[in-house]
């Protein structure tokens, strides 16, 4: 029952994932206006057989135009799961499971590639010493302030540096492996 568990995110150049409201209006490509570079974001996404987010982040999902995590399994951690419109009610599930009990659960019923993505939800799963790789792409910008992609940690957490990439964007993927967390 080996399960990996990844992020995939983008933050500012500061450390942030969205403004303190949540907004991601400083996110290139975030109103839909323009098709922008996936920055290897689709073949990530086919790697993945399950998404766990946090409540806030399937809210804002909800909002876009269309449903961004079709063909997934996803799970909403929260203890206030709010209703599933019934055209996504099929492989939308929620929960106030641990991220330990979920990950057990996930693997019990065969997922083997879960990507964790939300703020509190990725801290959680640090937190509980889940997270074995992390992707992350930083946006040339400075927003100031916002919701922080880490947050505290109550101890170290050793990363192995993978790769690199820069965008002629300005943007820089970089991608770790969880080393160790204590």
């Amino acid at each position: 029952m080996t399960i990996k568990c990844s992020v995939f995110i983008a933050t500012s150049l500061d450390g942030f994932i969205a403004r303190k409201n949540g907004d991601l209006d400083w996110l290139p490509g975030s109103d839909g206006a323009a098709e922008i570079e996936d920055y290897g974001f689709k073949e990530f996404f086919l790697s993945i057989d399950t998404l766990v987010i946090g409540r806030n982040t399937y809210e804002l999902a909800l909002t876009f135009k269309e449903w961004p995590y079709r063909g997934k399994n996803v799970v909403v951690l929260s203890s206030r799961f709010p209703k599933t419109p019934k055209n996504l009610a099929q492989g939308v599930e929620g929960t106030s499971l641990s991220p330990a009990e979920l990950i057990h659960r996930l693997a019990s019923s065969g997922s083997k590639h879960v990507y964790v993505d939300g703020g509190k939800t990725i801290q959680s799963f640090l937190h509980a010493d889940l997270i074995h790789e992390m992707t992350i792409t930083r946006i040339p910008i400075l927003i100031g302030e916002g919701i922080s992609l880490f947050g505290p940690l109550a101890h170290d957490i050793k990363l192995a540096h993978l790769t690199t990439i820069t965008f002629e964007s300005g943007f820089v993927k970089s991608k770790y492996k969880v080393t160790t967390t204590s």
